[in-house]
């Protein structure tokens, strides 16, 4: 069944297609099912509510067919029922066939997304709350349109969003971009025209900054890597920051205070936050 909820965006119910492994730390799902066709969006950091089933289920239960008032029915199912809820970023959405691309980060000890994604296998149902208007209130990447030099920062949650902004850029829009990955391994070949400079940081190769209980690291790496970096002239830079909450607020007084760049053109998401799960971030209002 697909129930619409809170306009512009509904339910979608979708079946894993094929999965692959893009390294130690990264898978990535297809999906596909027959509710694609009403998904739309025309962002390049679009987000999304993916609901897969809690462990020992082999269906996702969220109550769809309430439209508007599942989310209360949906909390008080049991937890050994109720659909696992995590927050993602489409990779890609393609057409003829309808299928849609999420990555996963994978680490240990492993969360129930990350079980699951670990393991998933053609024909895993799951649920997905995501856009039915292309422009949305869940797209952050805007630049304006005199930006003359786009920089990027994320950590592993943020490279799909990344590498779907470096996708779109056009040729010879300038790009300085900061990636973390937990491994070497991790570490992407990204397909772009615009005239990009990639800096990968390894946190394998350092071992710095706390363990976040879903296996991410976060600390000073971005900070000190961003401080020493030499920026190309711009008049009229933009900024997008996303991935640990409190580097993403970091890296944004970083470029605000210490860079002198308008606060108004710089837009920083916090897609974790180092030491709560997605459901105590939800309820603290982060």
């Amino acid at each position: 069944m697909s129930t619409a909820v809170a306009a512009p965006f509904r339910f979608f119910s979708l079946r894993v297609v094929r999965t692959r492994r893009l390294g130690p730390s990264l898978v990535r799902i297809a999906f596909a099912g027959d509710d694609l066709r009403h998904f739309l969006s025309d962002g390049h950091d679009q987000s999304l509510s993916l609901f897969v089933p809690a462990a020992g289920r082999s269906e996702p239960h969220v109550p769809v067919e309430l439209g508007d008032d599942w989310w209360q029915a949906w909390r008080d199912l049991p937890d050994d029922v109720r659909a696992v809820m995590r927050s993602y970023t489409l990779r890609s959405l393609r057409r003829n066939p309808d299928e849609i691309d999420i990555d996963f980060v994978l680490h240990e000890p492993a969360g129930p997304a990350s079980a699951w994604a670990a393991q998933a296998d053609p024909g895993d149902p799951v649920f997905l709350l995501g856009p039915a208007v292309a422009d949305n209130r869940a797209i952050r990447f805007r630049p304006p349109e005199d930006t003359d030099l786009v920089l990027l920062w994320g950590d592993a949650t943020a490279l799909p969003a990344v590498a779907a902004i470096l996708e779109a850029l056009p040729a010879g829009q300038r790009a300085r971009v900061w990636l973390e990955v937990a491994d070497a391994g991790d570490v992407q070949d990204l397909a772009t025209e615009a005239d990009t400079e990639i800096t990968w940081l390894v946190r394998d190769e350092h071992g710095t900054g706390p363990l976040a209980p879903d296996g991410l690291r976060t600390g000073p790496l971005a900070l000190d890597a961003l401080r020493t970096a030499q920026l190309p002239p711009a008049e009229r830079p933009y900024v997008w920051i996303a991935g640990e909450s409190g580097c993403v607020k970091e890296l944004r007084r970083h470029f605000v205070r210490e860079r002198g760049i308008d606060r108004r053109r710089v837009t920083f998401v916090g897609y974790w936050r180092l030491g709560l799960s997605e459901e105590q971030l939800r309820e603290s209002g982060g």
